[in-house]
């Protein structure tokens, strides 16, 4: 297969960015997208197709559809037009053969563009961080029925906690809004007994760090949902402005009364 590529070039956050056209060809339809670029890398490196030689700058790291890494807007779409999918299970066979690919990194003014199609996501951990911990005991391992949990809410914890931080949610937005992923990171906790003690806390922290580091509001245009590879539901999303709802209502009550979250 042969494939013409529209790749986004930008040297820093600064600087001007560009696209620039490259030629890929007889690549095998079983070939994932990350390892056409890979070939293409090799190719720019071997046969000095540009001077200064100077591969192009992605993200990636378990290859598995597990980190979040691989996070590349192709043909206008987060992680390509496969539902559910992230980059690196993306497949060559999902294109037509003589097909122009357009490549460009995450567009938010949270995440800025290190190098090329690489952007900086570390606002996701200073919201995690910000969310603190949660109060279990270290010790020993409890008998598996000593908190028991429902399993609905076990079930829909776990989808939360599927979330990897990937950025999707926020390059489908046209707000570059981060609530699907601040929802889902509450969420995991929400829903279990082991997450009360702080739920108050992370809610109130957390959506105070995501608008501080300038990402948008959420206008309920469910892009984030189905862009998401993981399929991490909206629901959350009103989940979480519960919890944050409660959380004001119980620190105004505080405050009335000269107390603290304690």
């Amino acid at each position: 297969m042969n494939f013409t590529l529209k790749i986004w070039r930008q040297e820093n956050a600064k600087a001007k960015g560009r696209f620039k056209t490259y030629k890929v060809e007889n690549i095998s339809p079983d070939c994932s997208f990350l390892e056409m670029l890979d070939i293409l890398n090799q190719q720019l490196i071997e046969d000095k197709i540009e001077l200064p030689v100077d591969p192009i700058a992605f993200d990636h790291d378990c290859r598995e559809g597990i980190c979040g890494m691989c996070s590349l807007y192709i043909n206008g779409r987060p992680h390509g037009p496969e539902q559910g999918t992230t980059v690196c299970q993306l497949h060559m066979r999902k294109f037509k053969d003589g097909d122009t690919i357009t490549i460009e990194p995450w567009r938010a003014k949270a995440f800025p563009v290190i190098k090329d199609l690489m952007v900086d996501r570390s606002a996701f951990d200073k919201i995690i961080q910000e969310g603190g911990y949660i109060s279990v005991s270290t010790g020993g391992v409890p008998d598996a029925n000593a908190i028991p949990i429902p399993k609905e809410d076990a079930d829909l914890a776990m989808d939360a906690a599927a979330c990897i931080g990937c950025g999707a949610c926020v390059a489908a937005c046209k707000n570059a809004s981060a609530m699907l992923f601040v929802a889902a990171k509450v969420s995991q906790f929400a829903l279990l007994p082991q997450g009360k003690v702080e739920a108050e806390k992370r809610a109130l922290a957390m959506v105070a760090k995501m608008d501080e580091l300038g990402f948008g509001s959420c206008t309920n245009t469910y892009a984030c949902e189905a862009e998401c590879p993981k399929n991490i539901s909206v629901e959350n999303i009103a989940r979480l402005n519960r919890e944050y709802l409660k959380a004001k209502v119980k620190k105004a009550d505080r405050k009335r009364e000269g107390g603290g979250f304690g």
